[in-house]
């Protein structure tokens, strides 16, 4: 019995610290995932002596709400100015984190986000950001069937 409940806990703490955002490997990875997946795209650019950058990640993608919505909906990718990591071009912003929701294609969906956002807030963004790709997704079907 005490081995069975050893064997839980172990599970159980190697879980939790098992479990997060799942990143792409890189902005190129991350695209050709997005579109095999048709799921709209997170890019975060950010560095890791930012102030707000370290507050988004250690508070808001650490939130279990937040990572069940990117890991389910998006496609996440990160990239650190810091680490000379590739930003596109169009993506590049002066100040950190730059908080981008883009297309499978990596075209953005809006302008990005500057800063820190709280849990709830970027709760609210994510799920505005699925609800518009899920429209303009059913769009481009009814319209690809159209031309068929």
């Amino acid at each position: 019995m005490f081995k069975k409940i050893i064997f839980i806990a172990i599970l159980s703490v190697s879980a939790l610290f098992a479990s997060g955002v799942k990143w792409a490997k890189d902005y190129e990875s991350g695209v050709k995932t997005a579109i095999s997946e048709n799921k709209p795209m997170l890019f975060i650019s950010s560095r890791h002596t930012c102030k707000y950058c370290v507050m988004l990640d250690e508070n808001t993608l650490q939130d279990p709400k937040v990572i069940e919505a990117l890991n389910r909906d998006f496609i996440s990718v990160t990239s650190y100015s810091d680490e000379n990591d590739y930003i596109p071009r169009d993506l590049w912003r002066p100040g950190t984190p730059s908080i981008w929701f883009l297309y499978p294609d990596g075209t953005p969906m809006y302008q990005p986000i500057p800063g820190y956002i709280k849990s709830g807030d970027f709760l609210n963004a994510l799920a505005i950001v699925k609800k518009e790709f899920d429209k303009v997704d059913a769009e481009r079907q009814a319209k690809n069937r159209k031309i068929k």
